[in-house]
């Protein structure tokens, strides 16, 4: 599996959440609606989720180990850096 585009879509508003991504996967299947969340540990993704009957919030896709996860999240923060960077020159 390969992660063949990232789109950063910065939130303007002040609070916790800090961008909107989409990933394209081996060109072929989109995932939309990952966040970028600013964390007491840092920044970290969350992803698509929908609220749930019993109020809860259920992942309505997401990686199956968490080594997939962790690529997921650098792949999408380091681009969500470099577009900070970019924007700020």
């Amino acid at each position: 599996m390969q992660i063949t585009d990232v789109r950063i879509r910065k939130v303007e508003k002040e609070g916790k959440m800090k961008a909107v991504v989409s990933i394209t996967i081996d060109e072929e299947f989109v995932v939309h609606d990952i966040k970028i969340i600013e964390g007491e540990k840092g920044l970290f993704i969350a992803m698509p989720s929908r609220k749930a009957a019993d109020g809860e919030y259920r992942d309505i896709a997401h990686p199956i180990n968490s080594g997939t996860r962790d690529r997921i999240q650098t792949l999408i923060l380091d681009k969500y850096w470099e577009t900070l960077e970019t924007a700020a020159d």
